[in-house]
């Protein structure tokens, strides 16, 4: 099957029913798409594929033929992602596990609201799970990369009100909502 990877063609040798993320991972070795759960519930192995999230470990290679699929290694091809930078200016990065899939759902976020509120935020991240707990950062982080895009002033009470909740709330339980899994 030919797969679009990002920006280039593949042609990869797997069943059809093979999930995406281990043909990115064994067949394409890239292998910054994490292996969490196996079953959508953490967003570890979080792809884009058309520029939406989508959970790799339970997509079949065969569904995305002919759609464009982006990893962590491809997000920031001409330079660092908005995101990535703001990732390493607010030092999010504890274990390290689960960013790759938390900085894809955060670029998928700011593609389609590039001026986030904290509910915003909550709810596009609610389905990564961060086992460190450093919840506040990514908030915080993703508010950054809305800034190093250009989407957001920095001032007005709402920024300063979301600030204060980054440091006092982590984001709310994961649940399955607005992410395509297959």
């Amino acid at each position: 099957m030919k797969l679009n990877v990002n920006g280039a063609d593949h042609e990869v040798d797997a069943p059809p029913d093979m999930p995406l993320l281990w043909v990115l991972r064994d067949l394409l070795h890239l292998t910054g798409t994490k292996f969490g759960c196996g079953i959508a519930q953490c967003g570890a192995c979080t792809v884009h594929v058309d520029g939406s999230p989508r959970r790799a470990c339970v997509t079949p290679a065969a569904t995305v033929q002919g759609r464009k699929i982006v990893t962590i290694e491809g997000l920031g091809r001409d330079g660092p992602h908005a995101v990535q930078r703001a990732w390493a200016e607010i030092d999010v990065v504890q274990c390290g596990y689960c960013q790759s899939g938390q900085i894809m759902s955060a670029a998928a976020l700011l593609s389609k609201i590039p001026q986030p509120t904290g509910t915003d935020i909550d709810q596009a991240l609610s389905g990564n799970i961060c086992r460190c707990g450093t919840y506040p950062r990514i908030r915080a982080a993703v508010h950054r990369a809305a800034q190093i895009a250009g989407g957001r002033a920095a001032a007005d009470t709402e920024q300063r009100s979301d600030e204060r909740a980054d440091h006092a709330l982590p984001l709310p339980l994961p649940v399955l909502r607005n992410i395509e899994t297959a």
